[in-house]
């Protein structure tokens, strides 16, 4: 075979790079990562998206006070279920927590504007454990990106 002939190595052919040693310290940090990730997605698909998609009354009241009706509750109830679930898939991770956050932001300025700023703070606080995630995870979009392009 000539030289432009010869085949490319694979990717799977070479060795990945070498992990650094799990100390204690970042053990313990990766298990409080995902403890604040399952936590989170506990929270935005029980205590969030539920009571949208069973169309409870309180949150019922809080969209047509809104004008946006059934249709926005079940919309945004979707969308928390969504990124709940996707917390928990390691490679969506810290595309779901960019998600949420700007899910949050939507939800802190329609807060202020319709609602008078009452419960403002509770969309910001939950932003900071977003962005922590987003950031310590953001190495997952890399692996979202190649599974993305080995489908194609």
């Amino acid at each position: 075979m000539s030289e432009t002939t010869a085949p490319l190595p694979s990717t799977a052919s070479v060795p990945a790079a070498p992990l650094e040693p799990m100390t204690p310290g970042r053990r313990r940090a990766r298990i409080a990562l995902r403890g604040l990730e399952v936590l989170l997605a506990l929270f935005y698909g029980i205590a969030s998206a539920l009571p949208k998609l069973i169309a409870h009354p309180s949150a019922a009241e809080g969209f047509d006070k809104l004008g946006w009706g059934s249709t926005g509750m079940y919309a945004i109830g979707v969308l928390e279920l969504a990124g709940a679930i996707a917390l928990l898939v390691p490679v969506l991770r810290s595309v779901a927590a960019v998600c949420l956050g700007a899910l949050m932001v939507g939800a802190f300025i329609v807060t202020i504007v319709a609602m008078d700023g009452q419960n403002a703070a509770t969309p910001l606080v939950l932003l900071v454990p977003l962005a922590l995630i987003a950031r310590a995870r953001r190495d997952s979009v890399r692996d979202l990106l190649r599974l993305v392009r080995r489908t194609r």
